[in-house]
């Protein structure tokens, strides 16, 4: 079954999100660094709501706020203006400025303008580093935002120099449990490594008494440049373009580029973890082995509940990807796989992960909005939808659960601490849709019944 033609021209509900978001927050992974929109103050107003309501943390985000005046003129002055207030104010190690559609659009010369910047201050004290990304929303998701913001840094920080052994990690956008995770399991491996970005602490930080304007954590900005002198690289994503982070360190320095999946699910988390093995000459830690021979376990206990359930999975394409891995080995069916994304790669991707473990593969589109994925819903009888909240109305409606995962989750706490990845945070994943098919079954049942 093929993709509708839509009766409209326009997006009515986009299952993505805007270019900038995902810059800002990369901006965020790296230590001391305030992202700076270069656009109009509303788009860095909604940003912030959008960003906070997810992880219920304090988020800055500068803006030049242009006005109908600049959009005439160029907003050259506003920029250099917001860039030393920003300096002024905040004192950050770094500032990411990525332009808004505004801008973009308008044409403005943002390169040059740093350029005038740099030497109009030069000699100043305590200016602090500055890295320019392009992010038009017109031109691809938040996603897109987000690797850019990584390239953007990679381009022009990083330097080469003498191997130190070091190795990089590209996680991409996962949740911040997830990049403390990723920590924990390079730890066990004895692998020095830089991961870029961090949001493991600037957005879940601790309760502080006193207000910091910029949080402590994300990537030291000195070990981002030393990522050219690292012996290997590691980077999550089967849907990404050529041109990746891992890419750029791989032509400039010539470090091996290891592509991986999300490690989501057994098949995708065993490859990550035994090409750790290979890295660092160890084998897997003792803990590790015991949390895949846990989730094996649950599987087969789970089995019965989750077998021939048809599931409906949205959102970013990496991560639907990785999902489809994972349900596809426990006896979900995925039915339907869609994304905001269009990258060309979603159904390949997919099929090269679940293609021995499916009877036929599910429908895959891209470029979907909500709209779309709801009137396909209706004729696909799915048991189950896997996305963030914006896919709670068409939950509600079919009356089967959501299961929230991956950015963004603004009807429940705990978004930011959702474990996707590794053998353990498939084992939540798993129990997490285990039991929301049970509870429904038992909510169902004209008796109820408490004992399985």
């Amino acid at each position: 079954m093929g993709k509708k033609k839509p009766d409209f021209i326009s997006t009515t509900n986009a299952c993505k999100l805007c270019r900038p978001l995902g810059a800002c927050l990369a901006f965020k992974g790296m230590e001391g660094t305030v992202p700076y929109l270069h656009g109009s103050q509303g788009c860095a107003t909604y940003m912030r709501r959008y960003i906070i309501s997810h992880y219920n943390e304090p988020i800055d985000i500068a803006s030049s706020s242009l006005s109908e005046k600049h959009a005439v003129y160029g907003g050259g002055p506003n920029l250099k203006l917001g860039l030393t207030n920003v300096a002024e104010k905040y004192r950050p190690q770094m500032i990411g400025i990525a332009t808004t559609c505004l801008t973009e659009t308008i044409g403005d010369d943002v390169a040059m303008y740093l350029q005038e910047y740099r030497r109009d201050t030069e000699g100043s004290v305590g200016l602090p580093d500055l890295v320019h990304v392009a992010t038009p929303s017109y031109a691809g998701s938040h996603m897109e935002g987000f690797h850019g913001a990584v390239c953007a840094v990679i381009r022009q920080r990083t330097e080469g120099g003498p191997c130190t052994g070091t190795v990089n990690l590209l996680p991409g956008f996962v949740s911040s449990a997830d990049y403390r995770h990723l920590q924990e399991i390079m730890d066990g491996f004895a692998l020095d490594r830089i991961m870029l970005p961090d949001l493991s602490e600037t957005m879940d930080g601790p309760a502080l008494r006193e207000y910091r304007k910029i949080p402590a954590g994300g990537t030291p900005l000195a070990r981002i440049r030393a990522m050219g002198r690292s012996r290997a690289t590691i980077e999550f994503g089967r849907t990404m373009a050529d041109g990746s982070g891992g890419a750029i360190l791989a032509e400039k320095f010539g470090i091996d580029n290891h592509r991986l999946g999300l490690p989501m699910g057994i098949r995708e988390s065993d490859r990550f973890f035994h090409l750790l093995a290979e890295l660092s000459g160890r084998p897997v830690p003792a803990v590790f082995r015991g949390e895949r021979g846990r989730l094996v376990d649950a599987y087969v206990d789970g089995h019965k509940y989750l077998f021939g359930k048809r599931a409906i999975i949205y959102g970013e394409e990496d991560l639907v990807v990785g999902l489809c891995a994972f349900l596809a080995e426990t006896g979900v069916r995925p039915v339907l796989c869609a994304s905001g994304g269009t990258s060309g790669r979603l159904a390949a991707s997919i099929a090269a992960v679940t293609g021995d473990l499916l009877p036929e593969q599910p429908q895959v589109h891209e470029g979907m909005d909500f709209f779309e994925i709801s009137e396909l819903a209706q004729e696909l009888a799915p048991d189950l939808i896997v996305g963030h909240s914006k896919g709670y109305p068409l939950a509600r409606k079919l009356g089967i659960p959501l299961i929230r995962v991956g950015f963004p989750i603004h009807d429940r706490v705990g978004g930011q601490r959702i474990l996707h990845l590794g053998y353990r945070g498939t084992q939540q994943l798993f129990d997490t849709i285990a039991n929301a098919l049970i509870a429904k079954k038992q909510a169902d049942s004209p008796v109820g019944y408490a004992y399985m």
